[in-house]
Order: C-alpha cells, then sequence, then structure tokens
C-alpha cells in the first residue's frame, strides 16, 4: 500500500498523483450528502462515533492507505477524525454497517496474524488490507471501497493537503480584457 514512486525508468505518474486523478474523477460518483459534508469545516467533532478499538483500526488502516511520504499522511491530514465524525453524522445506516463490517473484517484477518491491526508493522497491515481487498473482489457492496473512499475523501478536502499538496489557481493566467479574437483560437468564451 505505501511507495510513492513511479514505475522503473522514471516515466509515468507516481501512486499519489494516480490516486489525486481518481479522486478527482471520482467526485462525481460520491453521494452528495458527502460532498456536502467534505465541503464543511474538517474541525473534529467534540464527539467522537467509533469506539476506541474501532477508531485504531480505521487510523492505521487510513494511514496506510495513504501514507506519508514527503506529503502528509492520512493521519497528519486529520482523515480519522474525518472518517468518525462522517460516520457518525452523515453515512446511512448502511454505510455505517459497511463501514463496521470492513473494521471488523481488517480486526479478525489482523487477529489472525497474530495481534493488533494497529500494532502490526506496516509490512504486515499492508498485506491484511490487501487480503481483505482481494476477498471482497466483486462483492457488492465492498466495504473496503467505502473505507478507502472516505480516506480518499477526507485526505483531499483536508486543509494540509488543499495547502500543502494540491495545486489551486483560482484565475489561470494573467486576465486581459482586451484580446482579439483570433489569438485565443476565434473562441469568444476564452
Amino acid at each position: 500500500m505505501s511507495g510513492d514512486a513511479g514505475p522503473a525508468g522514471g516515466s509515468g505518474i507516481s501512486r499519489r498523483e494516480a490516486i489525486r486523478r481518481a479522486a478527482l474523477l471520482a467526485g462525481v460518483a460520491l453521494s452528495p450528502e458527502w460532498l456536502s459534508f467534505a465541503a464543511q469545516s474538517q474541525a473534529p467533532a467534540a464527539k467522537t462515533y467509533l469506539t476506541a478499538a474501532q477508531g485504531a483500526i480505521v487510523s492505521a488502516a487510513a494511514e496506510r492507505i495513504l501514507p506519508r511520504t514527503d506529503t502528509p499522511g492520512a493521519i497528519d491530514a486529520g482523515v480519522p477524525a474525518f472518517i468518525d465524525r462522517m460516520y457518525g453524522e452523515v453515512m446511512t445506516p448502511v454505510e455505517q454497517k459497511l463501514l463496521i463490517a470492513v473494521v471488523d473484517e481488517i480486526d479478525a484477518a489482523a487477529k489472525a496474524q497474530g495481534g493488533s491491526f494497529a500494532a502490526l508493522p506496516a509490512a504486515q497491515q499492508d498485506a491484511v488490507l490487501r487480503g481483505v481487498a482481494a476477498a471482497q473482489q466483486g462483492r457488492q457492496p465492498a466495504s473496503f471501497e467505502l473505507l478507502r473512499q472516505a480516506t480518499i475523501l477526507g485526505y483531499f478536502t483536508s486543509e494540509p493537503v488543499g495547502k500543502n499538496v494540491l495545486h489551486y489557481d483560482p484565475v489561470p493566467g494573467a486576465y486581459d480584457g482586451c484580446v482579439p479574437i483570433d489569438q485565443v483560437g476565434r473562441r469568444n468564451w476564452t
């Protein structure tokens, strides 16, 4: 799950860039409630909705999905608190059951490897997450996909990522109000 380098030879895009692009495309597929929630403040709520054990699993899983590299990781971006708040305030009962189901599945797979998920080394955590994701391949609805989407949404809508990772140019290029139409490809909307 970790690693940010592109393919050998230096060509292609990094894993983080691929996830960023996928998140932009997936934004269309997310429910309006999720998008509305993401647009609100990401300050952690005073109330927590997941148990401490569930929160630890969500936190560790989110960090393995988007680990710290030269950019902030999921924990740095406040994703665990985002998912907790989203679980309690936005998710439907069906989505809540799916999230708890994947947390339980991750916990069971980690215990089969000899410990709690949060205490396992990163390589074992990655193996557990890959195993859970593979076991759900083709299953609808896939609860691991819900956790992954919530992690990506929380990450890319967080303030640290918005300020330090994404590049937003509200006005691309210089504004020139009087340009001959031939210079802009005969498109008067540009």
